[in-house]
């Protein structure tokens, strides 16, 4: 069975999420039928915690709707999802607009009280998060959501709520053996203040996987936005070179213990320090069954020697937690999409 982690406050949640990006479109056409029974899976195998948000097209809506058509299962579930203020909004970001995300996200989730809500602010030189966050916390005390949380932020504007009295539950933020960014500043942080990290990326949208050990580098790796966001942190950790040396590492591990790439680079993530849970970003449930054998591996002090080596090697990325897809103007930031909420409308 899926193994669990322990919130601070309590709250008990599956330490593998079933993220929800992946059946908003962009990776394949979503049955909604079949897309319900997948769900049912997961929470069948112990993945009982899922992740969405109010700018993922239709996300919350389908868990909603499998709530409702699926009521044993949706009384073993916990949901969180993210309030997300479009860029062009931020500074007209108010009471308000706060209201309206989360009644919105309430009425599609079908739920009284959200287990926990991410906030994410796209550009922190439009003053008015601190302000943002304290209104998620007064919903918060009405019953509203029982958490404020966040995502991708920065350590010195993490460090900004919680001077200012914001309780953070947890922090969703990008973190692989191809991204080690939280360890520059973040987790030393969340250490101090007790914040959980929910991390995603843990397998880069699918590189860390078989299909491409031995490859050449694809000209143009643009099936889906994962592909294509996670092939620039490839070239950040140092190339394609680099990369096929630390998918090497992982198949002779994986080999070891009798499993996958991926399966031996999210179990490197959950063992990391405060790591609460992995999400993991599935459109069906077809890896289910290495999803359910994750708590089976124990890494050893071989495996660990092996990947140090690669590691230490490693270019990048630089700098703290999201700060790369911030610029606007970058690699990074140049794919991303902005205004997707509809909480202003």
């Amino acid at each position: 069975m899926t193994p669990r982690f322990t919130l601070h406050d309590g709250f008990e949640i599956s330490r593998i999420v079933k993220g929800g990006w992946h059946l908003a479109g962009g990776h394949g056409a979503i049955d909604p039928v079949q897309a319900e029974r997948d769900m049912a899976e997961f929470v069948e195998a112990g993945i009982t915690t899922f992740d969405c948000a109010d700018i993922y097209s239709g996300v919350e809506q389908k868990i909603g709707d499998f709530r409702r058509h699926y009521p044993d299962h949706a009384r073993k579930l916990q949901v969180f999802t993210k309030f997300v203020p479009n860029l062009d909004d931020l500074p007209t970001v108010d009471r308000a607009y706060v209201e309206r995300s989360i009644h919105r996200s309430l009425t599609r989730l079908g739920l009284e009280q959200l287990d926990a809500v991410q906030l994410h602010w796209w550009d922190f030189s439009v003053p008015g998060y601190v302000e943002t966050a304290l209104e998620l916390q007064r919903l918060q005390r009405q019953g509203k959501l029982a958490r404020v949380s966040v995502t991708n932020w920065d350590t010195d504007h993490l460090a900004e709520l919680t001077a200012a009295g914001v309780r953070i539950a947890t922090h969703q933020l990008q973190y692989s053996l191809l991204d080690n960014r939280p360890e520059h500043r973040m987790v030393e942080f969340c250490q101090e203040n007790r914040i959980a990290l929910l991390c995603y990326g843990t397998v880069a949208g699918g590189w860390l996987s078989e299909r491409w050990l031995g490859q050449p580098e694809p000209l143009q790796p643009s099936a889906n936005r994962s592909l294509v966001k996670y092939n620039l942190i490839i070239d950040d950790f140092g190339g394609w070179q680099r990369f096929q040396s630390l998918l090497e590492v992982l198949h002779s591990i994986a080999n070891r213990h009798g499993t996958d790439i991926a399966s031996i680079a999210t179990r490197y993530i959950l063992d990391r320090p405060l790591v609460a849970a992995a999400i993991v970003g599935a459109t069906n449930a077809s890896h289910l069954p290495a999803h359910r054998q994750l708590g089976n591996i124990m890494l050893d002090a071989e495996d660990y020697a092996q990947l140090n080596l690669i590691l230490t090697e490693r270019r990048g990325p630089l700098g703290d937690v999201y700060e790369l897809e911030r610029d606007r103007t970058g690699k990074h930031g140049r794919i991303m999409k902005y205004n997707l909420s509809q909480a202003s409308r």
